[in-house]
C-alpha cells in the first residue's frame, strides 16, 4: 500500500511535468547529528534495486523477508521493495535478545535477512549484526536452518563478523542490480 501511493505520486509528478519527484520523501536524522534526506525519486529508486535484488536472491511473492534494522531509511527503503515483490516484511526489533531472535528467526522462516553492522542509540554504538550472527548459529546448532542470505547495512562502519556465502554488503548488492521500470 505505502509503496503504491508513493509511487503513484511520482507517476503522477512525471506525468504533470512537476519536480515533484525531486521533493523530498523520507528525512531522517540519526546519532551523531547525522541527517540523511532521499526524494521520492530517490526512495523510489532505491526500492526498486532493493526489489531486484531480493529477487535475484530468490525472494518471490509471498516470501518473508526478516528485517532487523534500527529506525534507518534502509527500513523504509527494505519495506518499500517487499511490497513491490508482494513479499511479506518481518520485523526483527534490534531490542531483542538472542533467545528472542532465534525464536523469531526460527518463526519468520525468512530466506532472506536485513540487518545493520551497528546502531547509534543512547549515545552509544551497539551491535546490530552479531545478536543476529549468535541467533542464527543457535538457530541451526537446535536443528538446521533453511539455506538464508544476510544483507548487512553498513550504519557505523564498524568491523563486523562474516560468513562467507551468506552475507552480503547491502551496499554492493544494490550497486550491482540494474533497474527496469
Amino acid at each position: 500500500m505505502l509503496h503504491s501511493v508513493i509511487s503513484q505520486h511520482a507517476d503522477d509528478a512525471r506525468e504533470a511535468q512537476e519536480p515533484d519527484a525531486s521533493r523530498i520523501a523520507l528525512t531522517w536524522t540519526g546519532e551523531p547529528g547525522r541527517l540523511e534526506e532521499l526524494t521520492h525519486g530517490m526512495l523510489l529508486d532505491q526500492a526498486k534495486r532493493a526489489a531486484a535484488a531480493l529477487a535475484r536472491l530468490g525472494v518471490r511473492a509471498g516470501d518473508r523477508v526478516a528485517v532487523h534494522l534500527p529506525l534507518v531509511p534502509e527500513s523504509v527503503i527494505a519495506t518499500l521493495a517487499c511490497g513491490r515483490l508482494d513479499a511479506i516484511r518481518t520485523t526483527l526489533p534490534v531490542s531483542l535478545t538472542v533467545p528472542e531472535l532465534v525464536a523469531r528467526t526460527r518463526e519468520s522462516d525468512a530466506r532472506v535477512l536485513i540487518t545493520a553492522d551497528a546502531a547509534f542509540w543512547d549515545g552509544a554504538v551497539r551491535p546490530v549484526k552479531p545478536l543476529l550472527d549468535h541467533a542464527l548459529a543457535r538457530g541451526t546448532a537446535a536443528g538446521g536452518a533453511p539455506r538464508r542470505t544476510v544483507l548487512v547495512v553498513n550504519r557505523c562502519s564498524r568491523p563486523v563478523s562474516w560468513k562467507p556465502g551468506r552475507d552480503l554488503w547491502w551496499h554492493e548488492v544494490l550497486e550491482g542490480t540494474a533497474v527496469n521500470g
